[in-house]
């Protein structure tokens, strides 16, 4: 009786099973090589901002005495998401789609006159309500006053108080990455999501080894 009964159920699964997958292929938009929509947009948009800010931490890195695994994987976070930040800008240009500011523009680090924070700051403020403004959106994005306690550490705690943020905030960048999967239409920007998720994900897991 029961061999019978595991015969019955487990083909009745499967079926389960594929119909689920088949149901979740259809619900997807259909993708496109030259099409693309308000989801594709924001996608690049927003992480673009996220991108820059990653590299902003990064930047506060440099000149300091951390573990030479951690600015390994800093300098690797900066290869990684520079091109694909001009790659994102280089998207929403050719669609006449405007480029938004980031916090690296006027930083010290991006050759401007203000700290990460001063100008994390000013977006907040230009955004609305001098909090967290127009990046409360977006996921693992780090407040003026995250990345200010971050240019006050010493070394011995920066290292720890960055693995830290920068693990929330990969952990963001992967949640916008799969909402491009799951929504985009622009198959470029899609496959560069997957990119966004693998590459942040085996980061992620590198970062939480150097805190233990």
């Amino acid at each position: 009786m029961r061999a019978l009964l595991i015969a019955t159920v487990l083909p009745l699964l499967l079926l389960a099973s594929l119909t689920a997958c088949g149901d979740d292929d259809a619900a997807r938009p259909a993708l496109s090589d030259t099409e693309h929509t308000a989801q594709d947009v924001a996608f690049a948009g927003e992480m673009l901002q996220h991108h820059a800010q990653a590299l902003a931490m990064v930047d506060l890195t440099l000149g300091r005495d951390l573990d030479p695994e951690l600015l390994a994987l800093a300098e690797q976070i900066r290869d990684a998401q520079a091109p694909e930040i001009e790659q994102l800008s280089d998207w929403l240009v050719s669609w006449d789609e405007p480029v938004p500011a980031t916090v690296r523009d006027h930083s010290l680090v991006g050759h401007g006159d203000r700290s990460p924070s001063e100008a994390m700051s000013e977006l907040e403020e230009s955004h609305g309500d001098g909090h967290d403004g127009g990046h409360r959106s977006m996921p693992g994005m780090l407040t003026s006053a995250e990345l200010a306690s971050l240019e006050d550490a010493d070394d011995e705690a920066f290292g720890t108080l960055w693995l830290e943020l920068m693990i929330a905030h990969h952990e963001g960048a992967v949640e916008m990455a799969q909402a491009q999967q799951a929504t985009g239409t622009f198959r470029p920007a899609v496959e560069l999501a997957e990119e966004i998720e693998a590459s942040q994900t085996a980061e992620i897991e590198t970062m939480r080894d150097l805190l233990r």
